[in-house]
């Protein structure tokens, strides 16, 4: 009796199963860039949850302008959110060396956010004031996030029509100090903090291998110098999706264990 009833248990089993699942997928996919929230009149067309140092992308790309807006969230090292965010556009290569970046961060703790351009040319630290890039930036500006210690970075880059891909970094830093971001970390996730980034949306391969900073270098390099990985980009949904597969995996294994037993 017990044993030709067992059968039936164990289909029941089963829906339990696909819910309880889903529910941790969908939780999943809520975890991801799609939670971002921004002011009235800030939206993107993408978004992109970054493989190091729980940063996220969002960003509209109009090909034929070549104009490129973009929202980058990240919490910046220090405590109580102290520090500085920074994503960077390099048009000649995957490393520091030739990155045009975007830093945000508060000059003092009373004042509002900042934001400063800097083309990073070698090793040398961050000054208090923006240096020219080759890509015209406007609509620069930065906020608190709903998250507690997370900032919100934004602007608009002028790049080439026609640009398709970009190689990308990003980083984040824990003192600000005279008015200008100091040195962050070493740590593996810093320097492996980089990317290319289909402005499409799609999905592309990791950026080759970065070349180790020097423990002397200092707060440019480090910034420009974050290095490895690459990133994910994607659609809103899509990126979603990527956070729930490993989840959604677990579920296909669960219903096939159960359907065989």
């Amino acid at each position: 009796m017990a044993s030709a009833t067992a059968p039936k248990h164990r289909r029941r089993a089963v829906p339990f199963m696909a819910v309880l699942l889903t529910a941790m997928a969908m939780r999943a996919a809520a975890a991801g860039c799609e939670g971002d929230k921004f002011p009235a009149g800030r939206s993107y067309a993408h978004c992109a949850a970054l493989p190091k140092l729980g940063a996220r992308l969002h960003w509209t790309h109009d090909a034929t302008t070549g104009s490129l807006s973009v929202a980058f969230v990240a919490r910046p090292a220090g405590a109580g959110g102290a520090g500085w965010v920074s994503w960077a556009v390099n048009p000649t290569g995957d490393g520091m060396k030739g990155a045009q970046a975007l830093v945000a961060f508060q000059p003092s703790p009373a004042a509002p956010y900042a934001v400063n351009t800097y083309n990073i040319t070698g090793y040398k630290p961050f000054g208090a004031r923006s240096t020219p890039i080759a890509f015209r930036p406007t609509e620069l500006a930065a906020d608190a996030a709903p998250a507690a210690g997370e900032v919100r970075l934004y602007g608009k880059l002028q790049l080439s029509p026609g640009t398709q891909v970009v190689n990308h970094l990003w980083q984040v830093g824990s003192a600000v100090t005279a008015g200008a971001p100091a040195k962050h970390a070493f740590d593996k996730d810093n320097l492996e903090a980089k990317g290319k980034l289909a402005l499409s949306g799609a999905a592309l391969a990791p950026a080759s291998a970065p070349a180790v900073a020097g423990a002397g270098g200092s707060a440019a390099a480090e910034q420009g110098g974050s290095a490895g990985g690459g990133a994910k980009p994607s659609s809103a949904k899509a990126a979603a999706a990527a956070a729930a597969a490993p989840v959604l995996m677990l579920l296909a294994l669960a219903v096939g264990f159960m359907a065989t037993v």
